[in-house]
């Protein structure tokens, strides 16, 4: 058996990262999130007076922001073929990249596009908008109303470069984990 490489994917505030954190938190090998660290070092270099979703406004280069955040992903799915471990889980994937871009209506090239086609994941699951537990931060600035068309623009990227996502039932967190182990377990 190859070693497995799955990403949690999902709009801002579904929870993902606390399902990767529990993951981790079981011994699983886990890439955790880069974005959020991007967007504050780059509001600490932009301009912060307007609350805005897209954390692109707070960048002189948001092509380059985004091919950074692409190159950094790239990294994390190399460096897990590298590691001695059966699975490692990614918070969030590189189509993510490319979702987002649409979300937001960048163009992309073809340096964009390779990159999904060439660094394939073995399974993605998805953890849908659930308004009861969304909560906005200084890093996560989308409204629900964003993330539910984040959601959408997610499930359509990662469709289109071929992929089933696996939706994760509304759950409390460690439920969530057991369905995504038990998932996996079955595929």
């Amino acid at each position: 058996m190859g070693k497995k490489k799955i990403v949690v994917t999902g709009a801002p505030g579904t929870g993902k990262t606390s399902i990767v954190n529990g993951l981790e938190s079981m011994g699983y090998h886990c890439f955790h999130e880069i974005i959020r660290d991007m967007t504050s070092k780059a509001k600490e270099e932009g301009q912060t007076e307007h609350y805005i979703s897209n954390p692109l406004v707070f960048v002189d280069d948001a092509l380059q922001f985004n091919k950074d955040l692409l190159e950094g992903r790239t990294f994390h799915y190399k460096e897990s073929l590298k590691i001695d471990v059966p699975i490692s889980f990614f918070d969030r994937g590189i189509p993510d990249v490319l979702a987002y871009m649409d979300f937001f209506g960048q163009e992309y090239d073809d340096f964009f596009t390779s990159h999904c086609e060439n660094h394939r994941y073995d399974s993605i699951f998805i953890v849908p908008p659930w308004r009861e537990i969304y909560v906005s931060d200084y890093e996560r600035m989308e409204t629900f109303e964003e993330a539910e068309s984040i959601h959408h623009s997610l499930m359509k990227t990662y469709t289109q470069f071929g992929y089933n996502p696996i939706e994760v039932p509304k759950d409390d967190v460690p439920n969530r984990i057991d369905f995504i182990l038990k998932t996996l377990k079955n595929l």
